[in-house]
């Protein structure tokens, strides 16, 4: 590359939402993070519901199952509540980067052979290629992983830059 190459990303929130919470993401319940966790906590809870129906009809050796799932409940209850806290604050992160996305007037990528440089309303993030370990491109986003992380959707771009950029990642990042 000759001198530094520079993508101006039309900033629409819409655009990065459409990429973050696909999926049910954003979701506190049903997540990637939580679904198995909401999943097997309703079901713990409708085993201890039938089996607090029917405690009545329980001797007193098997009256120790009530206790031991009632235990499983509160467990499954106690990580549920702490994936849920995991989404809920990256959700709110993810929130208060799409507000400063939405306030920049300035949004550009600028590279070369050297280095990636990512410029937001001034606030510029300097990294080497080799600070990067992974990227991944498909057919809405290329995220790429390192010492920062980067999502940029393809809709903020014109096909040229996004072609160029995807260009560009495969020769400099070493996967």
């Amino acid at each position: 590359m000759n001198g530094d190459k520079v993508i101006k990303l039309n900033v629409n929130r819409k655009d990065f939402e459409e990429i973050y919470f696909s999926g049910n993401q954003g979701n506190l319940f049903f997540s990637a993070t939580t679904r198995g966790k909401t999943v097997t906590t309703i079901v713990t809870g409708l085993i201890l519901l039938i089996l607090f129906c029917f405690k009545g009809d329980l001797s007193k050796e098997k009256f120790g199952i009530l206790y031991f799932v009632s235990f499983i409940f509160l467990l499954c209850t106690v990580y549920l509540s702490l994936s849920i806290n995991k989404v809920s604050r990256w959700k709110k992160q993810v929130n208060g980067y799409l507000k400063s996305l939405e306030d920049s007037k300035i949004y550009e990528l600028r590279f070369n052979d050297e280095t990636f440089n990512v410029n937001l309303n001034n606030q510029e993030e300097l990294s080497k290629w080799e600070d990067f370990k992974y990227f991944e491109s498909n057919n809405e986003f290329i995220s790429l992983e390192g010492k920062y992380n980067y999502m940029f959707p393809r809709k903020s771009m014109s096909e040229k830059d996004y072609s160029l950029l995807k260009q560009v990642f495969k020769k400099n990042i070493r996967q």
